[in-house]
């Protein structure tokens, strides 16, 4: 079965265990292999572009809490599409991303779709302005380093967001960052990682602590996950 959530392990550094998510087929099973972990699903910017379908999304958050896993959505930006429409859309299908065990929302930044740097940054700022007002919350950007330079021109201009890299350079740490950003939030190192209880490849990141403690960053304090 082909999986509608992402992938992505999230290993907080000074704490012991690894988190992760998998396939909503095999939900039950997995939260009691890797309780105590962290998931992140892919929104959708409109009903039909093939992300998380709502009932879906509801199932896997009402299953995390119960399991004690914090969570983060990621929406995949399409930036042919309006910014503010993809984040309103965002902000209703996550139910404003502050709930107990809810981290930040993320944008996904990793597709120009043919368009002058220019458009996408003024997309991006338009996009990140609509959801940090909709959910109070500062946006994380993901994305890897040679999009953001040749796709984002380098652009400096958002560098006081926390960064999520996807750097697969076989190193202790990612880098050079691009963008003027000085450090990293989150850091995907690998995208062929192996996790007991998901089958097949699985994404894994690093938490740098750059955002301080991870339980009160993700709203877990006394939800399990910190």
């Amino acid at each position: 079965m082909r999986c509608a959530i992402l992938s992505a392990v999230v290993k907080v550094r000074r704490r012991r265990g690894p988190s992760a998510l998998g396939c909503a087929g095999s939900i039950g099973s997995l939260w009691s292999v890797i309780a105590g972990a962290v998931m992140f699903g892919r929104s959708v910017s409109r009903p039909a572009s093939g992300g998380v379908a709502v009932n879906q999304w509801t199932q896997l958050m009402l299953t995390r809490r119960v399991a004690g896993v914090a969570r983060g959505a990621y929406h995949y930006a399409d930036v042919r599409q309006s910014p503010e429409a993809q984040a309103a859309f965002y902000a209703a299908m996550v139910l404003g991303i502050n709930g107990p065990g809810d981290l930040p929302p993320v944008l996904d930044l990793e597709d120009s779709k043919g368009l002058p740097a220019a458009q996408v940054i003024d997309w991006t700022h338009r996009y990140l302005n609509t959801v940090q007002a909709l959910t109070g919350r500062q946006p994380i950007i993901y994305t890897y380093p040679n999009f953001w330079r040749t796709q984002m021109a380098n652009t400096t201009e958002f560098s006081h967001y926390p960064l999520w890299i996807a750097d697969y350079n076989g190193q202790s740490a990612p880098g050079p960052l691009p963008g003027g950003w000085s450090n990293w939030t989150f850091w995907q190192y690998t995208s062929t990682g192996r996790i007991p209880g998901i089958v097949g490849n699985t994404d894994i990141n690093v938490y740098s602590g750059a955002q301080g403690d991870f339980g009160r960053y993700s709203n877990s304090v006394g939800l399990g996950s910190s």
